[in-house]
Protein backbone atom coordinates (compact mmCIF):
# COMPACT_ATOMS: atom_id res chain seq x y z
CA UNK A 1 0.00 0.00 0.00
CA UNK A 2 1.51 3.10 -1.10
CA UNK A 3 1.94 5.78 1.08
CA UNK A 4 0.38 9.35 0.44
CA UNK A 5 3.06 12.02 0.71
CA UNK A 6 1.43 15.27 2.62
CA UNK A 7 2.59 18.71 1.21
CA UNK A 8 5.42 20.36 3.29
CA UNK A 9 4.23 24.23 3.43
CA UNK A 10 6.31 27.34 4.10
CA UNK A 11 4.69 28.96 7.75
CA UNK A 12 6.16 31.56 10.35
CA UNK A 13 4.96 32.35 13.88
CA UNK A 14 1.72 33.51 14.38
CA UNK A 15 3.30 35.27 17.41
CA UNK A 16 6.06 36.46 15.77
CA UNK A 17 3.67 38.19 13.18
CA UNK A 18 1.62 39.87 16.15
CA UNK A 19 4.51 41.25 17.39
CA UNK A 20 5.78 42.91 14.29
CA UNK A 21 1.96 44.45 14.93
CA UNK A 22 -1.31 43.17 14.57
CA UNK A 23 -3.57 44.37 11.95
CA UNK A 24 -6.64 43.10 10.23
CA UNK A 25 -7.11 43.48 6.54
CA UNK A 26 -4.13 45.25 4.03
CA UNK A 27 -0.98 46.78 5.59
CA UNK A 28 1.33 48.23 2.94
CA UNK A 29 4.33 47.96 5.44
CA UNK A 30 5.69 45.04 3.13
CA UNK A 31 9.52 45.46 4.30
CA UNK A 32 8.52 45.75 7.32
CA UNK A 33 6.83 42.34 7.87
CA UNK A 34 8.63 39.95 5.49
CA UNK A 35 12.41 41.44 6.23
CA UNK A 36 11.74 39.97 9.68
CA UNK A 37 9.43 37.01 8.81
CA UNK A 38 11.07 35.74 5.89
CA UNK A 39 14.82 35.54 7.96
CA UNK A 40 15.65 31.65 8.42
CA UNK A 41 15.64 31.51 11.76
CA UNK A 42 11.62 31.76 11.41
CA UNK A 43 11.00 30.16 8.31
CA UNK A 44 9.78 26.13 8.24
CA UNK A 45 8.33 23.79 6.49
CA UNK A 46 5.35 21.92 7.79
CA UNK A 47 2.45 19.49 6.92
CA UNK A 48 -0.28 21.70 5.21
CA UNK A 49 -3.22 19.43 6.59
CA UNK A 50 -1.88 20.52 10.06
CA UNK A 51 -1.11 23.41 9.10
CA UNK A 52 -4.77 24.31 7.81
CA UNK A 53 -5.80 23.69 11.27
CA UNK A 54 -3.07 25.16 13.56
CA UNK A 55 -3.90 28.92 14.22
CA UNK A 56 0.31 29.46 16.04
CA UNK A 57 1.49 29.58 12.70
CA UNK A 58 0.60 31.17 9.51
CA UNK A 59 1.24 29.92 6.16
CA UNK A 60 2.40 32.40 3.69
CA UNK A 61 0.87 32.64 0.06
CA UNK A 62 1.80 35.50 -2.77
CA UNK A 63 -1.54 36.74 -4.30
CA UNK A 64 -1.38 38.14 -7.50
CA UNK A 65 -3.46 40.40 -9.07
CA UNK A 66 -3.17 41.57 -13.01
CA UNK A 67 -4.39 44.65 -13.56
CA UNK A 68 -4.94 46.26 -17.22
CA UNK A 69 -5.50 49.89 -17.89
CA UNK A 70 -7.06 50.44 -21.24
CA UNK A 71 -6.74 53.55 -23.60
CA UNK A 72 -9.80 54.98 -22.70
CA UNK A 73 -8.64 55.37 -18.86
CA UNK A 74 -10.73 52.64 -17.42
CA UNK A 75 -9.27 49.42 -15.40
CA UNK A 76 -9.78 45.98 -15.58
CA UNK A 77 -9.18 43.03 -13.37
CA UNK A 78 -8.42 39.64 -13.78
CA UNK A 79 -11.13 37.30 -12.18
CA UNK A 80 -12.58 33.77 -11.94
CA UNK A 81 -14.61 31.26 -9.94
CA UNK A 82 -13.06 29.18 -7.82
CA UNK A 83 -13.77 25.49 -8.89
CA UNK A 84 -14.50 22.20 -6.42
CA UNK A 85 -11.09 21.17 -8.19
CA UNK A 86 -8.97 23.21 -6.45
CA UNK A 87 -7.48 22.81 -3.33
CA UNK A 88 -8.99 24.97 -0.02
CA UNK A 89 -12.60 23.65 -0.48
CA UNK A 90 -13.55 26.54 1.98
CA UNK A 91 -13.38 28.68 -1.06
CA UNK A 92 -14.88 26.53 -3.46
CA UNK A 93 -17.21 28.75 -5.94
CA UNK A 94 -15.96 31.89 -4.38
CA UNK A 95 -15.14 34.63 -6.77
CA UNK A 96 -11.45 35.38 -7.10
CA UNK A 97 -9.11 38.38 -8.34
CA UNK A 98 -5.77 36.64 -7.34
CA UNK A 99 -3.70 34.57 -8.09
CA UNK A 100 -1.76 32.40 -5.76
CA UNK A 101 -1.04 29.37 -3.20
CA UNK A 102 1.66 28.06 -1.12
CA UNK A 103 4.94 28.03 -0.68
CA UNK A 104 6.26 24.21 -0.46
CA UNK A 105 9.28 22.78 0.60
CA UNK A 106 10.30 22.06 -2.88
CA UNK A 107 10.73 25.86 -3.86
CA UNK A 108 13.35 26.03 -1.90
CA UNK A 109 15.28 22.91 -2.98
CA UNK A 110 15.70 23.63 -6.17
CA UNK A 111 19.26 26.21 -5.23
CA UNK A 112 17.25 28.72 -5.16
CA UNK A 113 18.32 32.03 -3.06
CA UNK A 114 14.54 33.14 -2.92
CA UNK A 115 11.98 30.36 -1.82
CA UNK A 116 9.23 32.70 -1.88
CA UNK A 117 9.63 34.03 -4.99
CA UNK A 118 10.31 30.55 -6.90
CA UNK A 119 6.95 29.35 -5.22
CA UNK A 120 5.20 32.42 -6.42
CA UNK A 121 6.50 31.77 -10.41
CA UNK A 122 6.13 28.45 -9.80
CA UNK A 123 1.95 28.93 -9.02
CA UNK A 124 1.58 31.16 -11.83
CA UNK A 125 2.81 29.14 -14.19
CA UNK A 126 0.39 26.08 -13.02
CA UNK A 127 -2.53 28.17 -13.08
CA UNK A 128 -2.10 30.72 -15.87
CA UNK A 129 -0.72 31.49 -19.49
CA UNK A 130 0.56 35.27 -19.26
CA UNK A 131 1.07 36.36 -22.99
CA UNK A 132 1.69 40.17 -22.33
CA UNK A 133 4.34 42.07 -20.83
CA UNK A 134 4.20 43.51 -17.26
CA UNK A 135 5.60 45.16 -14.02
CA UNK A 136 5.26 43.52 -10.90
CA UNK A 137 4.58 45.79 -7.69
CA UNK A 138 4.28 44.55 -4.15
CA UNK A 139 1.91 46.43 -2.74
CA UNK A 140 1.05 44.96 0.54
CA UNK A 141 -0.03 42.81 3.04
CA UNK A 142 -3.18 41.36 3.68
CA UNK A 143 -4.57 39.67 6.74
CA UNK A 144 -7.89 38.32 7.73
CA UNK A 145 -8.68 36.30 10.81
CA UNK A 146 -12.14 36.89 10.93
CA UNK A 147 -12.32 33.23 8.52
CA UNK A 148 -11.03 30.12 9.42
CA UNK A 149 -9.37 30.48 5.97
CA UNK A 150 -7.76 33.50 7.05
CA UNK A 151 -6.98 32.89 10.58
CA UNK A 152 -4.03 30.22 9.39
CA UNK A 153 -2.95 32.32 6.37
CA UNK A 154 -0.82 35.90 5.77
CA UNK A 155 -0.81 37.07 1.81
CA UNK A 156 1.63 39.22 0.20
CA UNK A 157 0.06 41.52 -2.58
CA UNK A 158 1.68 42.24 -6.13
CA UNK A 159 -0.26 43.90 -8.88
CA UNK A 160 1.31 42.83 -12.02
CA UNK A 161 0.56 45.57 -14.50
CA UNK A 162 -0.15 44.02 -17.91
CA UNK A 163 0.37 45.58 -21.25
CA UNK A 164 -2.48 44.04 -22.77
CA UNK A 165 -4.64 41.43 -20.85
CA UNK A 166 -3.68 38.80 -22.03
CA UNK A 167 -3.98 36.15 -19.16
CA UNK A 168 -5.93 32.87 -19.76
CA UNK A 169 -6.20 30.20 -17.33
CA UNK A 170 -4.06 27.13 -17.30
CA UNK A 171 -6.01 25.38 -14.42
CA UNK A 172 -9.76 23.84 -15.66
CA UNK A 173 -11.01 24.84 -12.45
CA UNK A 174 -10.70 28.53 -12.52
CA UNK A 175 -13.87 28.98 -14.47
CA UNK A 176 -15.65 32.34 -16.16
CA UNK A 177 -12.13 33.69 -15.96
CA UNK A 178 -11.23 36.65 -17.89
CA UNK A 179 -10.96 40.31 -17.22
CA UNK A 180 -13.91 42.63 -15.58
CA UNK A 181 -14.09 46.16 -14.96
CA UNK A 182 -14.18 47.72 -11.46
CA UNK A 183 -17.63 48.76 -11.26
CA UNK A 184 -18.48 45.13 -12.68
CA UNK A 185 -16.35 43.14 -9.57
CA UNK A 186 -17.80 45.70 -6.98
CA UNK A 187 -21.69 44.45 -8.77
CA UNK A 188 -20.32 40.61 -7.33
CA UNK A 189 -18.37 41.69 -4.20
CA UNK A 190 -20.71 39.74 -1.95
CA UNK A 191 -19.81 36.50 -4.16
CA UNK A 192 -16.09 37.05 -3.43
CA UNK A 193 -13.70 34.86 -1.31
CA UNK A 194 -12.48 37.92 1.73
CA UNK A 195 -9.02 38.20 0.60
CA UNK A 196 -10.64 39.48 -2.87
CA UNK A 197 -12.68 41.58 -0.95
CA UNK A 198 -10.66 43.29 1.17
CA UNK A 199 -7.83 43.80 -1.87
CA UNK A 200 -11.03 45.23 -3.81
CA UNK A 201 -12.59 47.46 -1.17
CA UNK A 202 -8.35 48.23 0.42
CA UNK A 203 -6.82 49.28 -3.60
CA UNK A 204 -9.72 49.78 -5.16
CA UNK A 205 -11.96 52.34 -3.51
CA UNK A 206 -14.50 53.95 -5.13
CA UNK A 207 -14.48 57.48 -6.05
Amino acid sequence: MSVVEVEQVLVVPAAEFHALGHFQGVSTRVDHYLNRLLTPELVSYRPRDVMELDPNFKQLIPYVIFQYDDEAGQRWLFNYTRGSGQGESRLHSKISIGIGGHISQEDGDHHSKNPYHEGMRRELAEEVIIETEYQDRCVGMINDDETDVGRVHLGIVHIFEVANPNVRPREAEMHQAGFKLLHELRAVRDSMESWSRICLDALYPEG
